[in-house]
């Protein structure tokens, strides 16, 4: 049997550039920019594409190859970032006319991306598909559909929902007790969106550098400007955007202590026999179930591939076959007839989770501004973001935000994580299969 590929599925479409650079740092970085963004992922590419717009003289620069973390390694499903709270529970949590704009910003970002890919010219595949969601029991699609008509009345989101008698019109499965069908949901891939991100950017005269990794970012005082340090190099910047999300750390105490690093897993299928195909996705649509410990699926653009993601098993390394066996098990939950269809590819990536669940942009203390905690919802998240709070560093009225007031707490137990994330995943896991 052959040994999976241990590398993003998308690169194989999209492989990244500057796997390895000869050059030192101090002959590839310059000593002063105006801006210089930390991050040269779906944020910092969207924010320098604005900036640059503007005038702006920007560098990017990322700790490994540009587009090395989550903005290559997810699973290109595009929606409206509300996913993570049900509708009423915002509603008590933040009164219904905060969450009303809340809930009206995330639909603002499925369309922005949308326009964004027209306006740019990327090819990357994006389709608007729609997304079902599949119950795991009766209660939960009862829970869905209350949720759906929320969303719907509040946001002007259209969705259908689909019960179980009728699921096999948009999934050939059994496993689910119907599900919510959101037929304005998307779907592209990521690498070529990533891609063609960068190309814009370098075309509009952004200077992109990686393996340039962030030691410290320090501030004289407020309004100074702010030196950011490398391994023996340093760049004077008039402004600084930390747009890391996952992959933050080097850049100081305050977004360390704010994110938590969780890792997702994903695995891609060799090519599935057409009637298979046909039957377990009928309608090519992206899909994701209610459990607490959820997975997520879709076909691959292009071609006849399943990828199929979830939350990583804890174990060391995460290159290891038994990291990714859950998944597959999983993805033979829903489609038993795939059990002859290889797995090509196994991967994994870092999405950087907020302590209230909330994605968050602004600036510390210091003045060094921020756009990232997306909370597993990044694609569209990320380029929303980038884009608000690139607006928001010129002083333009396209960068105010609903989520600009938000409180961007800290993780009390921040140094616990590495050991707090797998006993909740347990936990979740646990009750997903107790139902409690």
């Amino acid at each position: 049997m052959a040994i999976p590929a241990r590398h993003s599925f998308w690169w194989d479409a999209a492989p990244l550039r500057d796997a390895a650079l000869p050059l030192p740092l101090a002959a590839r970085l310059p000593t002063r920019t105006q801006v210089l963004v930390v991050g040269a992922g779906f944020t910092g590419l969207s924010a320098a594409l604005v900036l640059a717009h503007a005038g702006r003289q920007v560098l990017v620069v990322d700790a490994g190859p540009p587009g090395f973390g989550a903005s290559t390694r997810n699973g290109g499903q595009v929606g409206s970032g509300n996913q993570k709270f049900r509708v009423a529970a915002l509603v008590a949590r933040m009164g219904e006319r905060k969450a009303v704009a809340l809930l009206r910003e995330g639909v603002e970002m499925l369309d922005g991306i949308e326009r964004l890919i027209a306006e740019e010219g990327i090819d990357c595949d994006f389709v608007r598909c729609g997304r079902f969601r599949g119950a795991m029991r009766p209660a939960h699609y009862e829970a869905m559909a209350r949720d759906m008509e929320d969303l719907g009345r509040l946001a002007g989101v259209g969705f259908e929902m689909v019960p179980k008698a009728d699921q096999h019109r948009e999934i050939g499965s059994d496993l689910f007790c119907g599900g919510a069908l959101l037929p304005g949901d998307a779907s592209l891939d990521p690498g070529r969106y990533h891609q063609g991100l960068l190309a814009r950017a370098l075309d509009a005269g952004v200077r992109v550098e990686g393996q340039a990794r962030v030691r410290g970012i320090e501030t004289a005082a407020p309004g100074a400007g702010h030196v950011v340090r490398f391994d023996g190099h340093a760049v004077a910047a008039r402004e600084v955007l930390v747009a890391t999300n996952g992959y933050t750390c080097g850049v100081g105490a305050y977004l360390r202590r704010r994110i938590v690093p969780i890792v997702s897993a994903q695995i891609a299928t060799g090519a599935v026999p057409a009637d298979l195909m046909d039957r377990a996705m009928p309608r090519r649509r992206v899909y994701g179930n209610s459990n607490r410990v959820f997975f997520y699926f879709r076909p691959a653009p292009r071609g006849s591939r399943i990828v199929f993601g979830g939350r990583a098993a804890h174990v060391r390394p995460q290159s290891a076959p038994s990291a990714h066996a859950h998944l597959a098990r999983a993805l033979l939950s829903v489609f038993p007839d795939l059990a002859a269809v290889p797995v090509t590819h196994v991967f994994s990536g870092a999405i950087g989770y907020t302590n209230d669940n909330f994605p968050h942009l602004g600036a510390d203390q210091d003045g060094v501004f921020h756009a990232l905690g997306y909370c597993g919802t990044g694609v569209s998240r990320a380029t929303h973001f980038g884009r608000k709070i690139a607006w928001r560093m010129l002083g333009r009225p396209e960068g105010r935000s609903a989520f600009d007031d938000l409180p961007f707490p800290a993780h009390p137990l921040r140094a616990l994580a590495p050991v707090g994330v797998p006993l909740v995943e347990a936990w979740y896991r646990l009750r997903d299969r107790g139902n409690f």
